[in-house]
Formats: C-alpha cells, structure tokens, sequence
C-alpha cells in the first residue's frame, strides 16, 4: 500500500499557489482547422488508399482478456435485436446505413465496438457470436473500404481494435473463411491507418485510445515487433500531453481519466497475452492515475460529479481499481489537475480548485470554479448536478447545456452570471483566468482557502472561498467573500447566490428562524445548516444519477447584495447524530 495520503509531504500538499489559465478562450486556431480539414480530405486520395494496402494476417497471435464488465442492459438489448446508448435505440439491422440518423454519441458508441464488452458480459460466446457477427458484418459491408469520418476516426479505431482483439472469439468464430479474411483485413488497415493518424487525435483520453490501438495492433498481428516499438514510444508522449505530474487528466473530467485508465489497463492485459509486461512508463502512468481518480471519489467510494460526469457507484470504481493492480490511497492534493480533498473521520469534501479547462483540450467543460461535494459515509450531502457530458440523450439540449453552467454547482454565483463565460459551440470562453490557493493542515482542522477573477471584469469582485473540515468529521465551514477587483473599489453593490445542491436521498426542513435547515439522510444521520449574512431559501433542484436520468432534488440558496466595499457570508453543516 502506497504511503500517498499519510504524508502532507510525500501527498503534494503545500501552503499556496498562484494558478493562471492560459488561452482559455480560444479553441484551435483557423490555420489548425484548415490543416485538419486538410488532412481528413487525404483520406479520400489513392496515396492513401495505397498505404492502407499490404498483407493481413490469417489469424491473431493470441487473446487478450478484458477485465471489466458491461452494461447489462445494454447487452440484453443487443440480444434482442435493438443497440441501446443513453437512452438512444436503432434496430440491429437499420446499423449498416451509410447515412445514419443517429447521434454522435450513439455513433461513437457503435463505431467503437465497445457494445462487445457489454454483450459478453450477458451472454456464453454461443449465444453471443451470431449477434456480433451480424453488426460486424453490416460494419464491413458500409465503412470498411470506405475511410471517411466518424467510422474511421482514430480514436475510434484505437478503441475498435482493442475490443476486436480482446472479443474476437465472437467476431472469429465464424466458419466463413471470406468474412474471416474480412475482418482481419480490416484491423490491418485499420491498424495501418492508426500508424500515421495516431498523433493527431486531439490530446487526452482520445489520443491514448488511439496509441493504445496501435500498440494492440502491434502485440496481436503477427511480425508487429517494429508497430510496438513505435507505438510504445507514441503512447509515452501521448501520455506526458495528457497525464499531469499529480495523476490527472487533461480537460480535468473525471470521466475522462477513468476512461483512460480502463483503456491503459485493457492495454496491460493485452500484454499479458504475450506474455510481456508493459514499459515501466505505463505502469507508473497507471498508478498516479489511479490515485487522482480516487482523490475525487466520495466517502461511498464512488466517483463525484465534475465536468459533465455521472457518479459512478462505489462498486464499479473498486472493481475498475482491482484490474488496475494499483494499491495506492486517495490523492488530497491535484495541483495541477485542479482538484482538493478534505476527509475526516466518515465526512469527504472535494472542491475544484483550479481554472476551468481551456478550450483547445475540452468541449462541454463546466463554469465550477470553487464549487464543492461533500458526503458523509455512504451517503452525500451537498453534490453538483451534473451529467452535462452523459445525461441521456434524450433529454431537452436546453436541460442539458443548464448542467454546464456555474449555478448548477454548489458555489457562488454574481449576478445570476457564470464564472467562466459558456459558448455555444460547448467551449468555455472569458471568466476564470487566475487563482490564489493555500491549503492549511493543523492537528485541529484542514482547511482550503481560494479566490477566482471569474467576476472580476464584469462584476468588479473578487470571489473568495474558505472552506474548513473539522478533525472529528463533524463541521463543514464555509465562508464566501466578494472583494473588490480593484483599488478604487465598486461603485455598485453585487447581487449573489449561494447554492448547495443536496442529493436526492436528503430530507430538508427550514428551521423556525429561516436562517438554517435540518437536513436528514436515509441512513438516519442528522447535518444542522446555519448561514449568516444572507437570506435562505430552499429551491427545487435536479441530481443526475448514473443513469444519466434527472432526479428532482432541492437546493439551499443563500442570496444578498455585497456592498461596494465587499462582503462575506459565513455558513455551516454540522453533524448533529
């Protein structure tokens, strides 16, 4: 077991620092997406066509075994005829349409393969290879010779030759030699495909996808020795662009880092197939990322809600974090990656603490700069809303995009505006920019105190936020201040909200005062809510649920105007029994 955690200094944690957010409102550039136009018109050319040509393999040089499950669901529904993604359904055998009429979303889904996992998580491989031959077919007979977006994205195709590999007795078992040859003709342009489009996959998790197909291409296609070799090399850099010195990933999603590391671990299982062992790069890579996903875990031990994600339950994340091997504890500190952890006792806090993610490296991001969760045992409190980036696909686009914004976090909002401005092309534009932060620990308390420039053009203030965690778990203090920007003050008070989102298994009741709240989980705990220097109000609110269903739930709102010269609220959770 890693002494990571035990240790303020061994665990990152220092008294302060100062973040800056650099090009946070300028996506890729014109010339950047000409050249990529550019080079996605190449795919279309015969100089391509001829470097997709060579010899396939007549078979694979082993299996790889993937250790996750699927969704049950979703591979029932295969069984039955219907592909299901986050709430969206086509009939199996409408999928081999060249025009499909299908979300993006969806289409990753299907393009990916990974709907394999699924249907072998709920089927013997007799009942299972008829239904994954039959796509298969259908996606040989539209996309394999035809190289054009989404189909052979290659991110896609990373993803779509680790499942092909780690699934194939159920795309493999066929007794049709000619569809055989099919299929394994296809990964070999697939994989050649990947050798020269690997590198331009945005930085990320997409990018270690499409380097870790290259590698899985490598290991299983006879004669592959040269592709690992390279592709060993082109997985290091992809994960030096994408992987933080602290563990975390770029575009600072939790989703994202936890689907990087099932995709480094289905990787490593691919090696053990070979009976090899990755780079130590890899493994090391693996295990920070496996601390920072925990850092930002509850006390339930399931994943929190930042930048778009659904919770995860704390099942699942055990699960995934066996197959990694990894045996570490929860990171307190992710400088870099943005994100700061308080536990005591049952109580866990976890505050985004960071800039926004640019929009060069993420799409959909949050405005939830100084937001916070925090949980109690198995149960949490006060949570985000979430699911901006997995709600199901169904729900209204106007519903969706609210999730984005700062109100639907648990912070400080001015003048019913977002700290970080969102477009609508899903990047976020002008707000949060730079960050003061210091983090205290005493025998006493653990206490984060930070500060954005989110208000500052618009409003005038500065948005300070303190946040302190008793030793015995059972005092959640906050302060918010609004402070003027600049020297000669405001001129005009600040109107302002503070929000608390509660989760849907809580039950609030105003106290008789109007200045607190009883709130009570289903376990039976008891938290008392105190606030002074503003007024409370409890307001009807929505929790995504890992579903990416709604689930109607209630806020606490604490509103006021913070006079020109600034102001502070103070406010508290305490644990009553």
């Amino acid at each position: 077991m890693s002494d990571a955690g035990d240790d303020p200094a061994a665990d990152g944690i220092d008294q302060g620092k100062r973040l800056i957010r650099m090009g946070g409102d300028r996506g890729l550039s014109l010339a950047d997406r000409i050249a990529e136009h550019f080079h996605r018109m190449t795919w279309r050319t015969p100089l391509h066509h001829l470097r997709l040509r060579g010899r396939h393999p007549l078979k694979l040089i082993a299996v790889a075994d993937d250790p996750f499950l699927g969704d049950p669901a979703r591979g029932n529904a295969l069984l039955e005829g219907q592909m299901r993604f986050r709430g969206e359904s086509h009939d199996v055998t409408a999928l081999g349409t060249a025009r499909p009429d299908w979300s993006a979303a969806f289409g990753d889904y299907f393009h990916s393969f990974a709907w394999l996992r699924d249907l072998s998580t709920v089927a013997t491989r007799q009942r299972a290879a008829p239904v994954a031959e039959q796509v298969m077919r259908l996606w040989l007979a539209t996309h394999a010779d035809r190289v054009r977006d989404p189909a052979w994205r290659a991110d896609l195709w990373g993803r779509r030759i680790l499942f092909w590999t780690a699934h194939a007795p159920l795309i493999l078992s066929s007794t049709d030699l000619v569809y055989r040859s099919q299929v394994l003709n296809a990964l070999a342009r697939g994989a050649r495909h990947l050798d020269r489009a690997a590198d331009r996959v945005p930085p990320g998790a997409a990018r270690i996808a499409a380097w870790c197909g290259v590698l899985a291409a490598g290991l299983m296609i006879p004669g592959g020795d040269p592709r690992r070799a390279f592709g060993e090399a082109g997985l290091a850099r992809a994960l030096d662009g994408a992987i933080s010195g602290d563990g975390g990933i770029i575009g600072r999603a939790p989703a994202a880092l936890l689907d990087a590391v099932m995709l480094l671990t289905l990787l490593r299982e691919t090696y053990a197939a070979r009976r090899m062992d990755p780079p130590a790069a890899q493994t090391d890579a693996l295990t920070r990322m496996v601390t920072a996903l925990l850092g930002v875990c509850h006390a339930d031990r399931g994943l929190s809600s930042w930048q778009g994600g659904l919770p995860v339950d704390g099942d699942t994340i055990d699960a995934i974090v066996a197959a990694t091997g990894a045996r570490v504890r929860p990171l307190r500190q992710a400088h870099e990656w943005g994100y700061q952890r308080l536990a005591q006792q049952r109580t866990v806090v976890i505050m985004d603490a960071a800039p926004p993610p640019i929009a060069r490296v993420m799409e959909g991001g949050c405005a939830s700069t100084l937001a916070f969760e925090f949980s109690d045992g198995p149960e949490r409190i006060v949570v985000s809303c979430g699911g901006a980036r997995g709600a199901d696909l169904r729900l209204p686009a106007a519903l969706i995009e609210g999730l984005r914004t700062s109100a639907a976090h648990s912070t400080l909002i001015v003048g019913d505006s977002n700290s970080t401005a969102i477009h609508p092309d899903g990047t976020l534009g002008r707000g949060v920019v730079e960050m003061e932060l210091a983090r205290h620990e005493t025998e006493t308390a653990s206490r984060i105190e930070a500060s954005h420039d989110g208000y500052a053009r618009r409003h005038g203030v500065i948005h300070r936020r303190t946040i302190a965690l008793g030793a015995d778990g059972r005092d959640v203090r906050g302060e918010d201040s609004l402070l003027p920007a600049a020297r000669r003050g405001r001129q005009n008070a600040a109107p302002f909200a503070i929000r608390f989102h509660l989760h849907p298994g809580v039950e609030v009741t105003p106290t008789a005062d109007g200045m607190g709240a009883l709130l009570r989980t289903r376990g039976g705990a008891a938290w008392q809510f105190r606030a002074r220097g503003a007024t409370l109000a409890i307001e009807e609110s929505v929790w995504i649920d890992d579903r990416g269903m709604p689930r109607e739930t209630q806020q606490l709102v604490l509103t006021g105007e913070a006079p020109a010269g600034g102001g502070s609220v103070s406010w508290l959770f305490h644990r009553a029994r």
